[in-house]
């Protein structure tokens, strides 16, 4: 997250799981991700159930999630996760939205996160234009790294539980992998081995590029999954979709999926719609047991939805399920359902408060076994934007807030002239994710804050004397819900 912004989604530590041993059958897994562009369209559709993955790791899917499920026989979906998969989705006690278990066998799963990290400052294209390495690697820690720790602690936490894991995404930045000794000079501005601190980070976890473990030649097999125009005069494009996996997964297959007769493209379709090229990976993998927890099916719901709540307490032949207000004890259930050690329960929300809920297990004699957390968000509230007063002077930072938020990953604030104030047709002048850089990393949230000021994105600062409105707009386009008008003095 930037220096100018923030949100409410602080950092919870994850709890240490237990390590697990009682093992599954093993089977093979086929994982895709897939950035489909702006919500994608009737093809991407057709790439996905064509590929038929048994888990797909979705980027850009927005609130479209559900219609991709329907059109393309995915049972399961969570919007939070922007995951599919043929297989139930549970996000367990202590993961706080940041991954979930796939449950492969009935009781036995494995760890899948899925993360976008933030685009602005793309360090192949600073390279480009002049940028030392240096400067680059600091950046790349400043915008992505940043957010990539976010997720580290849960990585860490399931890796030495001993769960298999699997991380995909679009991490907008290249691997380590690809920027070598023997590529030096392939690319403009590089004149020596880099080493990307995303991708450093992740193989010092123990995660695999899985891509790059079945081709390890960047330059018999560049693997290019993304080279936007203005790249593509400045360079070559570069890999920053990924398919890693940790833990006890084995590595069988790993194909790139694009348009028919490109470079290095495994998987063919006569019609490509995506800016990026997708990655298929398959694998063999051993699921463990779920441990003693709660597990939900989706942890952002909107009024009068349903979540399934699944249970699971070996050696408690009677459980209680409470659903109380975030934070409340037990004796605050709005809803209390008995069960035994395992099993599940779906529970709808028509007519509950928009506020956040947890769902907690208790065993026989009530004592608390685990904790999930969700939010119940209104169909029908309108975000209301806030400035902290009507005038700044110049130069002095704009303290923005909301709440009553969508809770869309990727939705932004626009700063516009006041005299030229339409998303629709005019120009914005300063912007930041509400999320700010870790937007794409972390659950998103109903409300929030930010400053905009030096270091917020845009290049208009300090906005001159002048009346200015503020938007909050949708899902990295530019359709406004809510605005505020300030003047500057």
């Amino acid at each position: 997250m930037s220096a100018t912004s923030s949100s409410t989604s602080a950092s919870p530590q994850p709890s240490a799981l237990a390590s697990v041993s009682p093992l599954g059958e093993p089977m093979e897994m086929s994982v895709l991700v897939y950035n489909v562009e702006y919500g994608g369209d009737k093809s991407t559709d057709a790439v996905i159930e064509s590929i038929d993955a048994d888990v797909v790791g979705l980027l850009e899917s927005y609130n479209r999630l559900p219609e991709i499920a329907a059109h393309t026989g995915y049972p399961y979906f969570n919007i939070g996760l922007q995951l599919m998969s043929k297989y139930p989705i549970l996000e367990p006690s202590g993961a706080d939205g940041r991954y979930a278990f796939i449950e492969v066998e009935p009781g036995y799963v494995v760890a899948f996160f899925n993360t976008h990290l933030d685009y602005v400052r793309y360090g192949p294209a600073l390279l480009a234009r002049g940028s030392s390495i240096q400067e680059v690697t600091a950046t790349e820690e400043e915008v992505r790294l940043s957010s990539l720790k976010l997720l580290t602690p849960y990585l860490e936490d399931v890796i030495a539980a001993g769960y298999p894991v699997f991380l995909t995404g679009d991490l907008n930045t290249p691997s380590s992998l690809d920027y070598t000794a023997i590529t030096v000079g392939t690319r403009d501005g590089v004149s020596e081995p880099i080493l990307w601190p995303v991708s450093e980070e992740l193989a010092g976890l123990g995660m695999r590029d899985t891509y790059r473990e079945i081709h390890p030649d960047p330059l018999a097999k560049p693997g290019i999954t993304w080279g936007n125009p203005d790249l593509k005069r400045r360079g070559v494009g570069d890999r920053v979709d990924y398919v890693y996996a940790g833990g006890a997964t084995t590595t069988l297959s790993s194909e790139l999926v694009g348009k028919n007769g490109d470079p290095d493209v495994d998987i063919g379709f006569t019609r490509w719609t995506s800016d990026h090229r997708a990655v298929l990976s398959t694998f063999e993998v051993t699921p463990v047991a779920l441990p003693t927890s709660i597990s939900l099916s989706s942890a952002m719901l909107t009024d009068g939805d349903s979540v399934q709540v699944r249970y699971h307490a070996p050696g408690n032949d009677m459980t209680t399920v409470a659903i109380v207000p975030s934070g409340a004890d037990p004796g605050s259930a709005v809803k209390t359902l008995r069960g035994g050690a395992s099993g599940a329960f779906v529970v709808e929300t028509i007519g509950w408060d928009p506020i956040g809920y947890e769902a907690v297990l208790l065993g026989a004699d009530g004592d608390e076994l685990a904790r999930a957390a969700f939010w119940v968000r209104s169909a029908t509230a309108s975000p209301i934007l806030v400035s902290a007063k009507p005038a700044y002077a110049e130069g002095e930072p704009i303290e923005i807030s909301w709440v009553d938020g969508p809770a869309n990953r990727w939705d932004w604030i626009g700063v516009y002239k006041g005299s030229a104030p339409d998303p629709g047709n005019d120009d914005y002048l300063l912007w930041s994710y509400v999320g700010g850089h870790d937007a794409g990393a972390i659950p998103p949230s109903v409300a929030g804050s930010m400053t905009l000021g030096p270091d917020s994105e845009g290049k208009a600062w300090p906005l001159p004397v002048g009346k200015y409105r503020i938007h909050y707009l949708l899902t990295d386009e530019f359709t406004s819900v809510a605005y505020v008008d300030i003047t500057v003095e």
